[in-house]
C-alpha cells in the first residue's frame, strides 16, 4: 500500500515538473537568446521552476557555509553526485549563475535538452574530441568570470562506495585557470530518490560549502596531488555530516 501511494506521489511530481519546464522553459530561452548577459534573468526563472517543483513536492533545503562564497569571484563547485534529485539542487543553493557539464543523453530530451542546453555543457564521455571541446568551452565560461559545476565522478554513484573513481578534467581546469575548487557537500537527496528506484519520497537536502581550495603551481604531480587532496575534503565534509 505504501509503494502504492510513493507511485501517486512520483507520478505526480514528474507531471509537475513537467508542467513547470513548458510553461518557465521560454523564460529561462529568452533571455540568453537574446544576451549572454541574460543568464541573471534566466536563473531567476531556473530558480522559480525548481523551487516551485520543490515546494509542491515536499523537498526542503538546508544550506551551510555560504560565507565561505564571494559572490563577485567564480569558482569550480565540484559535488558528489548521487540521485538524480542533484539537478534542481545545483540552482537552488549555489547563490551563483553558473554553467554545469553533463551526458550528451540528457541534450535529447524534449525541450528539457533545448532549454538546459543554454546553461549546460553537454559531453560524450566516451569521445576524446567531444571531452576536449567541452573543456575548452568552460576554460571560455571561466575565463569570462562564469563559475561551473563539475562532478567529478563522472556520473551518477550508484555502489556503496563513497565516491566513484575521480575524472581530472576539473582539476586541470583549476590548475590551468588559477580558479579554486569549491567542495559541496550533498546529503539526502539519495534518499529522496533512492538507489536503483526511480520512486521519490518527500525530505530534506542539506548542502554544506567547504573553504575554496587554491590550486597549486604546475608540475607533474600537480593534478594528481590536487584531486586527492579536494577528494579528502568532500569525503570528510560528507563522513562529518551523514
Amino acid at each position: 500500500m505504501i509503494k502504492f501511494f510513493q507511485w501517486i506521489y512520483t507520478a505526480y511530481s514528474a507531471i509537475l515538473f513537467v508542467i513547470l519546464m513548458l510553461v518557465l522553459g521560454l523564460f529561462v530561452l529568452i533571455p540568453l537568446l537574446i544576451s549572454q548577459k541574460g543568464d541573471k534573468i534566466s536563473f531567476f526563472f531556473i530558480r522559480l521552476w525548481a523551487g516551485t517543483w520543490s515546494f509542491l513536492s515536499g523537498v526542503r533545503y538546508e544550506i551551510h557555509g555560504l560565507e565561505h562564497i564571494d559572490r563577485s569571484k567564480p569558482y569550480i563547485y565540484i559535488f558528489n553526485h548521487r540521485s538524480f534529485v542533484d539537478a534542481p539542487v545545483i540552482p537552488m543553493v549555489i547563490p551563483q549563475e553558473v554553467r554545469a557539464i553533463g551526458k550528451k543523453e540528457l541534450s535529447k530530451i524534449p525541450v528539457f535538452g533545448q532549454v538546459i542546453g543554454k546553461l549546460a555543457v553537454w559531453v560524450d564521455r566516451s569521445d576524446s574530441e567531444s571531452r576536449r571541446i567541452s573543456l575548452e568551452k568552460l576554460v571560455k565560461f571561466l575565463n569570462q568570470g562564469s563559475s561551473i559545476v563539475v562532478a567529478p565522478e563522472g556520473t551518477r554513484n550508484d555502489t556503496d562506495e563513497t565516491f566513484l573513481p575521480f575524472q581530472k578534467g576539473a582539476f586541470r581546469l583549476s590548475i590551468e585557470t588559477g580558479i579554486p575548487i569549491l567542495p559541496m557537500a550533498v546529503i539526502g537527496a539519495n534518499r529522496i530518490m533512492k538507489r536503483g528506484s526511480l520512486l521519490l519520497s518527500p525530505g530534506k537536502v542539506s548542502v554544506y560549502f567547504s573553504a575554496p581550495i587554491q590550486p597549486p603551481l604546475t608540475s607533474q604531480t600537480a593534478v594528481n596531488e590536487f584531486s586527492l587532496k579536494c577528494r579528502n575534503r568532500l569525503e570528510a565534509m560528507i563522513l562529518a555530516h551523514e
